[in-house]
């Protein structure tokens, strides 16, 4: 369950919906992120990996996620798996980037910041 909500929070810490999708985006690639809870009963910390192509976030495990990157580098997320739900924003900026996120599992609550870095 910890794992799936793993998959959830890390998702959405890095998509974005805040701006339209640009063909070749300047943060296309494979990006490293790391999720770290501050609050709530979730695992301490996430490593996770997802790709940015033409401006949208992807991760191949993933059915129910929305992400995209905006040509300022904002990001957003939101991704759900059967009663887990996670959403996220922050911003990349060369090759990295930061945000937080916040997630539920069932009635579990859990929140916390992310960081990434280009692979």
């Amino acid at each position: 369950m910890k794992r799936l909500l793993l998959c959830v929070i890390t998702a959405a810490g890095l998509a974005v919906l805040g701006g339209e999708a640009n063909a070749r985006s300047a943060y296309d690639g494979s990006w490293d992120l790391v999720f770290v809870t501050q609050s709530g009963g979730c695992d301490p910390s996430y490593n996770f990996t997802v790709n940015i192509s033409n401006g949208i976030v992807s991760h191949p495990n993933l059915v129910k996620f929305r992400g995209y990157v905006a040509r300022s580098g904002a990001v957003r997320a939101s991704v759900t798996v059967h009663d887990k739900h996670a959403g996220g924003s922050g911003r990349l900026s060369g090759n990295s980037g930061r945000g937080t996120w916040r997630g539920y599992s069932g009635n579990e609550r859990c929140a916390g910041y992310w960081s990434a870095r280009r692979s």
